[in-house]
């Protein structure tokens, strides 16, 4: 019995394919070379700058909002795989406790971690990489 979507091993023609090896990095040589051509292709002088961010800025502060909306989106998701045992009925009112409990969570978190999502995406809005 196959099941659909799998992959059956007997029927994969591995003669056809032919695969592309990086070269041998075995011997010194070849590594030093691709030292030199891997610092000769990202030269500094050639890579853009990292413009500073200015945290004022309203497209920041969205990138930020973002950021807090993923993040609570992350904690929602922990939360729901934590089973309650009904001891104690939350009803109504505690159910919106718990979700502005969270709220303020990820807004501490977005923050305080220091994940840089608000910073790449204000970075990529702004095409200042």
């Amino acid at each position: 019995m196959e099941i659909a979507g799998s992959i059956n091993p007997a029927s994969m023609q591995m003669d056809n394919i032919r695969m592309t090896s990086a070269p041998a990095i075995h011997s010194p040589q070849n590594f030093s070379e691709m030292l030199k051509r891997a610092s000769s292709s990202g030269n500094a002088e050639t890579r853009p700058k990292s413009a500073p961010i200015d945290k004022e800025d309203k497209l920041y502060k969205l990138c930020l909002d973002l950021e807090t909306f993923l993040v609570k989106n992350l904690l929602t998701g922990m939360r729901n795989t934590v089973q309650k045992s009904g001891l104690i009925n939350e009803g109504f009112a505690g159910k919106m406790y718990e979700d502005m409990l969270y709220d303020e969570y990820a807004k501490d978190f977005t923050k305080n971690a220091g994940f840089g999502l608000a910073e790449q995406a204000y970075r990529q809005l702004t095409s200042r990489y």
